[in-house]
């Protein structure tokens, strides 16, 4: 007795049991591998760009408190040297009421180069007009005066300019020739 098998005896065909019973390999990643790498790609960035913040305000921090000391500290080189100047005039206050006039002249005399070579040194250049053409960029003229001589030139100078590195720090007061 031979019993017949129908088709809905047997179990459905599958596509891997009809290609020789090789389950088939899904190579794509599922949405959930997919979203989990997009995440930690994500974390990474975040992470990077958080230390790149940090990063620049610590520069950002470090420049503000370098030009600070830089502005504080400026002027110790020229305060360094103004003392030695202080120095010779205390000195010559502390001279006795019976030196000679010539004797404190002198002194006055060398604490003036003093203070020149610290104005050399720190390029602080004098500005004395007196001749030349009045310039309102290095000159503040007072007043106008009739004197000999081209109109709108310096004829008095009642207090001398000063630059520093090419910068005026203080315009010369000068007078002025009328013009007729």
């Amino acid at each position: 007795m031979t019993e017949e098998i129908t088709a809905q005896d047997l179990p459905p065909i599958s596509e891997s049991s009809a290609e020789g019973g090789i389950p088939p390999v899904d190579t794509t990643p599922g949405l959930e591998e997919m979203l989990r790498q997009a995440e930690l790609r994500a974390e990474e960035h975040h992470d990077a760009w958080l230390r790149a913040k940090a990063e620049t305000e610590n520069v950002r921090r470090r420049g503000v408190e370098e030009a600070e000391k830089a502005r504080k500290f400026a002027v110790e080189s020229f305060s360094t040297d103004l003392l030695a100047v202080k120095d010779s005039l205390e000195a010559a206050l502390a001279t006795d009421a019976g030196a000679s006039l010539e004797s404190v002249k002198s002194g006055v005399e060398i604490t003036l180069k003093q203070l020149v070579s610290v104005f050399e040194r720190h390029a602080i250049q004098e500005i004395d007009p007196l001749g030349q053409r009045f310039d309102p960029n290095y000159h503040q003229a007072i007043s106008m005066v009739d004197a000999e001589g081209e109109p709108n030139t310096v004829a008095t100078v009642l207090q001398k300019g000063y630059l520093l590195n090419e910068r005026v720090i203080r315009p010369a007061l000068v007078m002025v020739v009328k013009p007729r």
